[in-house]
């Protein structure tokens, strides 16, 4: 009967899927965390001012160098996770996944030097990230 009241409603992000296509199909665009080195997409919280697919073309722009890209303004589907805080809970999170088809990526943008960036096919970032909504993101590419 307590638990319920325990329970908080889960926090929103927001996710960049960048994509680009070439001569073997589509691509997307993976980086590894900052924290443990997982291969995953930009992302992160909402922000003032910005809708959340503009949130995300930031996040893909902070992340990853994703400097010119259109931006899909609807999302292309959702996943869950839970987030370690720096207090030590963890809080449910779901994310909102924004496709933005990237014709330009800089070398110099905020975190490149803590991150690593790879594109792959989406078969191949399916195996990559940990989160089962995301895999399934790519699976249905």
């Amino acid at each position: 009967m307590v638990q319920p009241l325990l329970r908080r409603p889960p926090e929103v992000q927001v996710a960049a899927l960048c994509g680009r296509q070439s001569d073997d199909g589509i691509e997307v665009l993976l980086i590894t965390s900052r924290d443990s080195g997982r291969w995953i997409v930009p992302k992160g919280w909402l922000m003032d001012g910005k809708s959340a697919a503009e949130a995300a073309r930031e996040e893909a722009w902070e992340e990853a160098g994703v400097k010119t890209a259109m931006l899909t303004p609807v999302p292309v589907g959702t996943f869950a996770y839970e987030k370690r805080l720096d207090t030590g809970y963890r809080a449910p999170v779901e994310v909102q996944v924004f496709y933005l088809d990237v014709s330009e990526l800089s070398d110099i943008y905020p975190e490149a030097r803590e991150r690593e960036r790879k594109w792959v096919s989406p078969a191949q970032a399916a195996e990559m990230v940990n989160e089962p909504g995301l895999k399934a993101i790519f699976q249905e590419m």
